[in-house]
């Protein structure tokens, strides 16, 4: 298959091509506060604060919230939400560092002793891609 010039300009461009992650938060059992959803790209920075490659926020009301994150590149990515129920910006902990709000993650759950890793909740992103996470 012959490739024609224009062809050969464009395919760098497809390289860094630019998606939106579309997130459906399920499960959101109030309206109170803002759902978060934090964007990481490796294991090495995975639920670190200052690892956070993008972050999404919106209103929290009962049922399902849905945000865009625009602006994604090609690569693997894995989410972390959490309903920030009162509105203070951040994510809740008791003395022993558990969650006191709701915490979810892409394509894998809350572990008993832990989040899980960013492996288990990572996803390939090639184009535009829809998400569904449970709260």
């Amino acid at each position: 298959m012959k490739m024609s010039f224009f062809g050969i300009l464009l395919l760098p461009l497809s390289l860094f091509a630019q998606n939106t992650i579309l997130v459906h938060v399920k499960n959101v059992d109030s309206a109170s506060g803002h759902v978060k959803v934090a964007v990481y790209d490796s294991d090495e920075t995975f639920l670190s604060f200052d690892g956070v490659l993008k972050t999404g926020t919106a209103p929290a009301h009962e049922g399902i919230v849905t945000m865009q994150i625009v602006d994604i590149p090609i690569g693997e990515y894995a989410l972390a939400v959490f309903h920030d129920e009162n509105g203070n910006g951040k994510l809740d902990t008791n003395w022993l560092g558990i969650p006191k709000e709701k915490v979810a993650f892409s394509r894998a759950k809350m572990k008993t002793f832990g989040p899980p890793r960013y492996k288990e909740c990572a996803f390939r992103v090639t184009s535009d891609y829809e998400i569904s996470i449970n709260l």
